[in-house]
């Protein structure tokens, strides 16, 4: 576990020592790790010796206050965080609670400073919550500028969403500061999502290119491939995915990504256009073998869940074929091709003896409880009417013979059964 040292000053300096955070090339070199060629000429217009140079004073650089360097110290450790450091996560909260607090004791004039105020603005966005927004609104010093944003920003954590959006319209994020810029835009976007969609993924593209390579262009990635599923833009939706996967799958957050992702694939409806079967593929290629299978997993539950029987028999067909033949994961691929089958035109009895070959101690508890729920249905299917066999017979078809009645009708009411029972077990209304 890492100790943390808290001085804004030396947490950030022990964070830029960590890998991946790279030192910039000297002013001696080009980046290259070759110094640039000599001036000859001035040594030949001095007979060889040329005049001193003057020593190259630095530029003047203003020094920034607490707020901003505790912001920038929070926004190093969320960048990690995205890169995949569980210890950078870990680390997070308590680095969130004692910025707050060292800006809720700063001095009220401190609070007249516009990149103070901006700073404290991306703090409560990126985590830190209303508490500092309020101490610094209450202190009245803020310039009457930057009051719109932190009253939006307020709303905004406060959940007074029309508010929010009212003080927060009006702001460009291209004219706030770089680490300010992208966190805003991803916040309006939030506030456009349900009235305005297609605003809500333009502001989603302009986090992404204000901030790329942190925590708020993975939020934003993340959001928009949602929000392009809803809209059921299944072109873009295989491109953002892709993405993700490329840049971001070891982020702390991918998890819950995956979760969504494998809902969000059962909703572009696999079944009803075979060319998506590709592009499922082409996505989940992006990453290694072990999280694909987890995800084919994930789609082939989803599928049972939203009666996409044949996104459900695909993916635990593909999750079959990545999993070792006696672990867990295997008989989980099992399970949900079994559960697909017993409601597939003429394979019922193959889905049956996939169901009975299963051993319940191998299974979580959900996937146990589904296989119960799918033998039961098979039991509904197999098991003739009442109803069914005191049914009139239908009248015969001159031009070609039909089966006999209670057949029939038996095979008519096991697949309502069928579709009851697996509407029961699913939730589907």
């Amino acid at each position: 576990m890492i100790a943390w040292d808290f001085r804004p000053r030396a947490l950030a300096a022990a964070l830029l020592a960590l890998p991946l955070l790279t030192a910039p090339a000297t002013a001696a070199d080009h980046g290259d790790g070759h110094a640039p060629p000599a001036d000859n000429h001035a040594a030949d217009d001095h007979g060889g010796h040329g005049a001193p140079a003057k020593p190259i004073e630095p530029l003047p650089v203003k020094a920034h206050g607490l707020p901003v360097e505790l912001t920038r110290t929070l926004q190093l450790l969320q960048d990690r965080i995205a890169r995949g450091s569980t210890q950078a996560h870990l680390a997070q909260r308590q680095l969130l609670g004692h910025i707050e607090q060292r800006l809720i004791e700063l001095d009220p004039e401190a609070w007249a400073e516009a990149e103070n105020v901006r700073a404290a603005v991306t703090f409560a966005l990126a985590g830190g919550g209303p508490a500092a927004l309020r101490v610094l609104l209450k202190s009245g010093k803020a310039p009457e500028a930057e009051q719109p944003l932190a009253l939006g920003a307020l709303a905004y954590l406060e959940g007074r969403e029309r508010e929010a959006r009212a003080k927060l319209a009006g702001i460009d994020p291209r004219t706030m500061p770089a680490g300010l810029a992208g966190q805003l835009a991803l916040t309006q976007s939030a506030l456009m999502v349900r009235e305005a969609p297609a605003k809500s993924l333009e502001l989603l593209d302009l986090a992404r290119l204000l901030a790329p390579g942190t925590l708020v262009e993975e939020g934003a990635l993340r959001r928009q491939i949602f929000v392009v599923a809803q809209g059921g833009d299944a072109r873009r939706f295989e491109a953002l995915a892709i993405q993700y996967l490329r840049r971001f799958r070891r982020s702390v957050y991918a998890g819950n990504f995956r979760q969504r992702f494998a809902g969000a694939l059962t909703r572009l409806d696999f079944d009803s256009d075979r060319t998506r079967i590709a592009s499922l593929e082409r996505m989940l290629d992006e990453i290694e073998p072990e999280s694909r299978r987890d995800l084919y997993l994930l789609v082939a539950r989803a599928g049972l869940e939203q009666g996409r029987r044949e996104t459900a028999l695909f993916a635990a067909e593909r999750a079959m074929g990545l999993a070792a033949p006696d672990s867990r994961p295997a008989a989980q691929a099992r399970l949900y091709r079994g559960a697909a089958l017993i409601v597939a035109d003429g394979r019922f009895e193959e889905g049956t003896e996939t169901l009975r070959s299963l051993d319940r101690a191998d299974l979580a508890a959900p996937d146990a409880e589904l296989l119960d729920a799918a033998l039961s249905t098979a039991r509904q299917i197999r098991t003739p009417s009442p109803v069914a066999a005191t049914a009139p017979a239908p009248p015969p078809s001159p031009s070609r013979p039909i089966p006999e009645s209670g057949s029939l009708l038996r095979a008519q009411e096991a697949l309502a059964r069928a579709e009851r029972a697996m509407d029961a077990t699913t939730g589907t209304p």
